[in-house]
């Protein structure tokens, strides 16, 4: 066999010399060029369409178990900021707090499995199944929260997904065909939009069956756009921080049958931050890991766009920050970002999306040149990145005591000290460099230029950027006990 393999090799040593350069680097073996069936590079046409065989079918029940809202008309129709007087406000809080914060400790002690070889070291307890796991013993799962903080998370993913039904919808109803047009945007990504207010109704139900009579509902909102584009960047932004907030407490819960129905929803919720960052002519998923934070930031990040609730409705327990903003924050909107002015944003809230109403020399939006256009596509590289390492990123926050929220019913707070870091949160990497003070809540510091593994720079994506007054060590699954330490929270658009 191996004096047959050498010969196979002398053969086709003349075709090889002949054969296309591999199109990436130090791969090869490949045997593209392909061809069809017919010989041809592109298959013929079709010329006739519609159903031409009829398929047997008899009829079926279509139902299913009600839903908690059926859209927009069952919820709030008024949308803006509010203005009256809050009733009560801050978080909810418990009977009695045993603390200031969580202390550290060493490792769990029960955290001792090490195995050396891959042989099953445990006797099974039952055939093809390995000792271990929870949940796996037999006990029929319960799918309801199972404490305060299950509780908590599942009602703030619920004010999360509310949000979000009536977001997708608002849209389509907003903007005209012509609108979205203007944007690149067809009929059928409008459709798609509105399908995704249609995931959020089954997402809300799904939560509020878990959390029951208490469940939160549906409230009103104040938006940030008055664009299409702008509408696509809020909806990137809004849902990256939504599936960013589950993923940070998914593992931590009580009741492990509602992290594995939270994981088959938050798993939709990636799908669409990943079609909107396609609409908006971004790279769809530019990191090799998606990013997990702790609750009260996602709070923080969420709450100044919900305008009114209900008096009675449930209240939340986690931390409103104050807002950290970024000054240079880079306008994807732009064939140079380098370019982007000042507050090139909306308004002043930390989600808020780029400015799109640029000169048109200077937008890429209808621009359909390679590395320069920033338009709808399936995935898009720029020649001019959106930020870059070493990059000068200047920073003005906000001071403690706003007023944020429903019915501004709660208060931004901080138990920090003076700043002193920039914490970049982005993917398994929590990175701090340092911070350079050019005024009262005003300073700079540099884009770092870590990388997760070789090749994966760690800014990345739309990611998450804190003030610290320190630069703990922490690592994804304890990533909360960075609150104490954080003075200011935003939102940094690196690619």
């Amino acid at each position: 066999m191996f004096s047959k393999t050498i010969l196979a090799s002398a053969a086709f040593a003349a075709l090889a010399a002949a054969a296309p350069a591999p199109q990436v680097p130090g791969y090869t073996g490949a045997d593209a060029p392909y061809a069809d069936s017919t010989g041809n590079g592109i298959y013929p046409l079709a010329t006739t369409f519609g159903p031409d065989t009829t398929v047997p079918a008899t009829s079926v029940s279509t139902g299913g178990p009600p839903n908690v809202s059926e859209g927009p008309l069952t919820g709030p129709t008024s949308h803006g900021p509010f203005s009256g007087t809050p009733t009560t406000t801050g978080a909810v809080t418990a009977p009695s707090t045993l603390a200031a914060s969580i202390p550290a400790l060493p490792p769990n002690p029960t955290a001792t499995y090490y195995n050396a070889n891959g042989t099953l070291l445990n006797p099974a307890p039952a055939p093809y199944t390995p000792a271990g796991g929870l949940g796996t013993n037999g006990t029929e799962p319960r799918y309801m929260v199972n404490s305060d903080f299950d509780f908590e998370s599942i009602a703030l993913a619920l004010y999360q997904e509310w949000i979000e039904l009536d977001l997708f919808h608002n849209g389509p109803a907003t903007f005209s065909e012509e609108d979205f047009l203007e944007a690149g945007l067809t009929a059928e990504d409008r459709d798609y939009i509105s399908f995704m207010a249609n995931q959020e109704v089954g997402h809300a139900t799904l939560l509020t069956n878990m959390l029951g009579e208490a469940a939160p509902i549906q409230c009103t909102y104040n938006y940030p756009y008055s664009t299409v584009r702008e509408y696509i960047d809020f909806n990137q932004k809004l849902t990256k921080w939504g599936e960013a907030g589950v993923f940070g407490f998914l593992n931590h819960l009580d009741a492990r049958e509602v992290g594995q129905m939270l994981t088959q929803s938050i798993a939709v919720e990636s799908r669409q931050q990943m079609s909107f960052r396609q609409m908006l002519g971004q790279p769809p998923m530019p990191v090799w890991f998606e990013t997990g934070i702790p609750q009260s930031w996602a709070w923080t990040y969420l709450a100044p766009y919900i305008s009114e609730c209900p008096a009675n409705i449930t209240r939340l327990a986690w931390q409103n920050f104050p807002a950290l903003h970024v000054v240079n924050q880079p306008n994807p909107n732009r064939i140079s970002p380098n370019n982007t002015a000042d507050y090139e944003v909306v308004g002043n809230r930390t989600g808020d999306p780029s400015i799109s109403e640029i000169p048109n020399e200077e937008s890429c939006v209808n621009l359909n040149v390679t590395g320069s256009g920033c338009g709808p596509a399936i995935a898009r590289n720029r020649s001019e990145p959106l930020s870059f390492p070493g990059r000068q990123v200047r920073f003005t926050w906000d001071a403690p005591g706003q007023a944020v929220g429903p019915n501004n019913s709660y208060v931004t707070s901080t138990s920090a000290g003076a700043p002193a870091f920039v914490a970049w949160v982005s993917q398994l990497n929590l990175t701090y460099t340092p911070l350079h003070h050019t005024g009262n809540n005003s300073g700079f510091t540099y884009q770092p230029g870590g990388h997760v593994y070789q090749n994966d720079p760690a800014v990345n994506d739309t990611m998450f950027v804190a003030l610290t007054d320190s630069d703990l060590y922490l690592t994804p699954f304890n990533l909360s006990m960075i609150n104490p330490h954080v003075v200011a929270l935003g939102l940094y658009t690196a690619g």
